[in-house]
């Protein structure tokens, strides 16, 4: 079964949850902005993506500039960081066993299914 890690204010997340409903996927669907993230479970979906952490970053959020912006931050910094604010992680992401991809655009997420 498919998962898709979505924030319900986030357009591409909700086409993504519309996409796979239209192609008959059946996806386990976790709003990543009240069921966080820990910093566990983020480096596992990171692993899944085959990305550095900082590639995951929404990078123009203000918690991001305000917070992050400029510093000599660590891989573990920076997980540190989305966990702590999850509206930095891009949306939406979809994992499929041991791949996943962020569907910016969209159609990332064909390639894994």
């Amino acid at each position: 079964m498919l998962t898709i890690y979505h924030n319900p204010r986030c357009s591409k997340s909700r086409g993504c949850n519309t996409m796979l409903i239209d192609l008959g996927k059946e996806a386990k669907v976790i709003n990543y902005m009240k069921d966080h993230f820990t910093e566990e479970s983020l480096s596992e979906v990171i692993k899944k993506l085959d990305i550095q952490p900082i590639k995951l970053v929404r990078t123009n959020e203000a918690e991001w500039k305000e917070n992050f912006k400029g510093k000599d931050l660590s891989d573990q910094d920076i997980i540190k960081a989305m966990v702590k604010y999850p509206k930095l992680i891009q949306r939406p992401i979809v994992v499929n066993g041991d791949k996943a991809a962020i569907g910016r655009p969209l159609e990332a997420i064909q390639a894994i299914l």
